[in-house]
């Protein structure tokens, strides 16, 4: 018996195997083919270089929004669908902030505050971009992520903390009608209709970035502010107190309690730093799409999602690599397939390496 037993874990494993080459086989084609592409001039280097590029600025928001979803995931041990809708917060009292500075002088209180609800004074009127309008893009950023957190605290004391000892399920339910109550409120303070809220991002020359004719500002900006942002939050979980006390709680919430862990407090962070990326995160996707919509963090919610499944649920550095790995796999896959089916290679991908890691890329890593 324990022959057959040993035989039917080799065949196991050898079905395994045999599958992960094909894969491997697989990609390895397409990286060829795309290698292939670029040596004959059916794919432009400048084109490439840009599918990369978005990729990257793609991914890091990703990243950010799927860092604070992970966080919640790790402390509280509940999926919050009502992710997507703080993006859009964060989104629209980011950008109502960068108005309210932007249109002094320009435009009425009332104009700005609605951004551009009248349909008055435009973005390319307030000169709404980052070279334009520096500080009023930087307290966009700022208030982007204090608005964030405010109404995620406001949301756990009203709903999370009462169901605190309900279980996942209960809470997953609440979230996803706290989510539907954050798009309406959305929608009745501002609209539906969707509105350009920067003038278009100007570029800097190719004498200065080598890979690409043109580096738009504004992506280039986010790209320094969700590293710089990624590095702080690495070094305050890795070289602080408060840290090594998220990591422990979110390893084992009973110990933690049994030593004296302020649990309770570690909360109150978690909420902070998650709702505070989660908002940025918001204010950098219409820095860098120029649009704004009230379902603009719906629609990225399934992306988040996926990012956070596919770095290993729970874990912050599986988050930031599953954000990056979908924001490259969505752009880069424009070389083989129309842009109406790059998420569905992003997904496939992911259900790929679910299969030979079912735990996620960090599942199992003590990365929270």
């Amino acid at each position: 018996m324990g022959a057959i037993g040993g035989r039917g874990r080799l065949s196991k494993v050898t079905v395994e195997q045999w599958f992960g080459a094909l894969i491997l086989a697989v990609l390895g084609v397409l990286v060829l083919d795309l290698v292939r592409r670029v040596v004959f001039g059916e794919l432009p280097v400048d084109t490439l270089s840009v599918f990369l590029w978005r990729g990257l600025v793609d991914g890091l928001i990703i990243a950010l929004a799927a860092v604070g979803l992970s966080m919640t995931y790790a402390i509280l041990k509940f999926a919050n669908f009502s992710q997507g809708d703080l993006v859009t917060t964060g989104a629209f009292a980011g950008w109502t902030g960068s108005y309210v500075v932007a249109g002094i002088g320009v435009a009425d209180f009332g104009s700005r505050i609605l951004l551009n609800a009248d349909r008055g004074t435009s973005a390319r009127e307030l000169d709404m971009h980052l070279f334009g309008a520096p500080l009023a893009i930087l307290v966009g950023l700022i208030v982007a992520a204090l608005a964030t957190i405010l109404v995620a605290l406001a949301f756990d004391r009203l709903v999370y903390k009462r169901m605190r000892t309900a279980g996942g399920i209960p809470l997953l339910i609440a979230s996803i009608g706290v989510a539907l109550v954050l798009r309406y409120m959305i929608v009745f303070f501002y609209g539906e209709h969707t509105r350009g809220v920067t003038r278009s991002s100007p570029t800097v020359d190719h004498s200065l970035v080598f890979w690409t004719d043109s580096l738009h500002v504004h992506q280039a900006t986010l790209v320094v502010v969700g590293i710089g942002l990624m590095l702080a939050l690495h070094l305050m979980l890795q070289h602080t107190k408060l840290g090594t006390a998220m990591r422990a709680m979110a390893d084992n919430r009973d110990l933690a309690l049994i030593t004296g862990i302020p649990t309770e407090r570690v909360i109150l962070v978690t909420w902070i730093l998650g709702a505070g990326l989660t908002g940025v995160a918001g204010y950098l996707i219409v820095l860098e799409q120029e649009t704004l919509s009230f379902n603009t963090g719906w629609f990225l919610l399934l992306l988040i999602f996926s990012a956070v499944i596919l770095g290993g649920i729970g874990s912050i550095y599986g988050a930031i690599a599953g954000g990056l790995i979908i924001g490259l796999a969505t752009n880069v896959s424009l070389v083989w397939i129309p842009a109406d089916l790059t998420e569905v290679a992003a997904f496939t991908l992911m259900i790929l390496i679910l299969i030979f890691r079912p735990a996620g890329l960090f599942g199992g890593v003590e990365t929270a």
